[in-house]
């Protein structure tokens, strides 16, 4: 695995590394020793799956408060999504700093989101699924979430008609 440093701290892209032959390609998309030797959380302890209908539908953004912090590692097993953390770690150099990453089925991009992130992500095309790795079990009462439109974050969502959005998470309140 290829980790790329982003404009955030401690958030990394992964591209896998394909070991390609006659049959197509093999290539690893986990590996708890690569994670520890970067000193990156590796241990996961659930997985998640996320099935999208439509283009345009918005998740997130999501975290959850400590002690029940979680790191995750996404991917876009189908269709496409752009996927967008927020760095709320305010010790972190790049405190309320956001990056927005394409994940999709042909490119097998994962991104890696450390403890202390929001995370989200638009659809891009319809029938989209994601997976996505977490190193901590949901805890309802742990659950925080940030407005997708939070004005003090001015987040470039690429679609910006035709937006599907739950009713909680239209119901999240702006960071302070």
């Amino acid at each position: 695995m290829n980790f790329i440093d982003t404009a955030v701290k401690d958030a990394f892209i992964i591209d896998i590394e394909k070991k390609v032959d006659d049959r197509g390609f093999f290539a690893r998309t986990w590996c708890k020793n690569e994670f520890k030797e970067r000193g990156l959380q590796g241990d996961l302890v659930q997985a998640n799956l996320s099935f999208n209908k439509r283009k345009g539908t918005l998740r997130g953004l999501h975290y959850q408060l400590s002690p029940y912090a979680e790191s995750k590692l996404v991917r876009c097993t189908r269709g496409a999504i752009y996927d967008v953390i927020i760095d709320l770690r305010s010790h972190s150099s790049t405190f309320r700093h956001w990056i927005g990453v394409e994940l999709t089925e042909t490119n097998y991009r994962m991104l890696y989101v450390p403890e202390g992130f929001a995370h989200g992500y638009q659809t891009l095309q319809d029938n989209s699924e994601v997976v996505y790795h977490v190193s901590q079990c949901y805890v309802p009462n742990a659950e925080h979430g940030i407005r997708w439109d939070d004005p003090s974050f001015k987040i470039e969502w690429p679609i910006t008609e035709e937006r599907t959005i739950s009713s909680k998470d239209q119901m999240w309140p702006n960071y302070v």
